[in-house]
């Protein structure tokens, strides 16, 4: 009371007509942001999810094929898919998913927000704020998401890669192949392959968001309609899988093969080294280009519906929130 302490008081109570200050206009738009940057990753994740899991038993198929020096063909394909489905029953097609889920998750959440944030970024740089980036920010702001996701979670690409290859008996699960790689192959081994992944991401995430982009906008121009139909998402996506995904592809398949070296027999060093071990043995279209038909089948299906899925989940959260569901 009197020895000059001053005694802690609750919060003061409001006088009649007195009302809270309100927050200022950055921590609101700090807020907003946060908020956007959360719904992007959850729509990427979904969108990537819901995409994988749609093409699994082709894209295991397909890898098992680049990390062999098995001829490929779609009658070849085939065989495989149906002497795998009887021998180890319907849903080992999926082997290797749950790896793929570990990865694609992850992946496709950053890959999605970073290109939304990317084009926030260039877009102000550029004066285009709000509108529609000029082409080269365009692809720019592609290549950039897909070199962040994929530098973020390069090793559970790694992981997915063995697990597609290998008999269930190889690893048990996930962690069983860390710590198998970890102990026999050493911890760099997680990142083997990671030069041929980030040459082959630039121009492959980059032409996708660009071609998906750009189809997305002159469909815009030419219909009147702000927002295309389903159908039409899908096949933008399509198109811009297929363009991405040819661009990429040799890339590709020297990334399985330095991947998976530790259990197919082989020491692959260097990229150049990869590409000429390949082609000497193989040669250069059914070697470098090995299983490309077949992504030209899953490819197209699986940037199209991840393309059509986070734009269709962003536009339904938007509604939920419109309506008050969610703040």
């Amino acid at each position: 009371m009197g020895n000059g302490v001053q005694e802690h008081q609750g919060p003061r109570a409001l006088t009649q007509g007195e009302v809270l200050p309100l927050p200022s206009s950055s921590q609101t738009e700090g807020f907003k942001q946060s908020r956007t940057v959360v719904k992007s990753l959850l729509c990427g994740a979904f969108a990537g999810a819901v995409a994988k899991t749609a093409v699994a038993p082709l894209d295991r198929t397909k890898i098992i094929f680049q990390v062999s020096s098995n001829r490929f063909s779609a009658k070849e394909a085939y065989r495989l898919i149906y002497r795998t489905y009887l021998k180890d029953g319907f849903f080992s097609l999926w082997r290797g998913n749950s790896a793929t889920m570990v990865r694609v998750i992850p992946y496709a959440a950053i890959q999605f927000c970073a290109h939304e944030q990317y084009k926030r970024l260039l877009g102000g740089y550029y004066g285009f704020q709000g509108k529609a980036l000029p082409p080269i920010p365009r692809l720019l702001a592609g290549s950039l998401a897909g070199t962040t996701a994929a530098m973020l979670t390069y090793p559970l690409d790694m992981v997915r890669a063995r697990m597609a290859v290998t008999p269930k008996e190889m690893y048990s699960n996930i962690m069983h192949v860390f710590v198998r790689i970890s102990r026999e192959e050493g911890l760099k081994t997680l990142y083997r392959g990671f030069t041929p992944t980030i040459l082959g991401v630039v121009p492959y995430a980059g032409l996708s968001f660009f071609t998906y982009e750009t189809l997305k906008k002159l469909h815009a121009e030419k219909s009147g309609r702000a927002q295309p139909y389903s159908y039409e998402r899908l096949a933008c996506g399509a198109c811009a899988g297929l363009i991405g995904q040819s661009a990429s592809y040799p890339l590709d398949v020297v990334r399985r093969r330095m991947q998976t070296a530790g259990v197919t027999g082989h020491t692959y060093g260097t990229i150049v080294g990869t590409m000429r071990e390949i082609v000497a043995e193989e040669g250069l279209i059914r070697g470098l280009y090995k299983g490309l038909s077949m992504n030209w089948v899953k490819g197209p299906i699986a940037v199209g519906i991840s393309f059509t899925t986070f734009d269709l989940t962003q536009i339904l959260l938007r509604k939920l929130q419109q309506r008050g569901y969610f703040p």
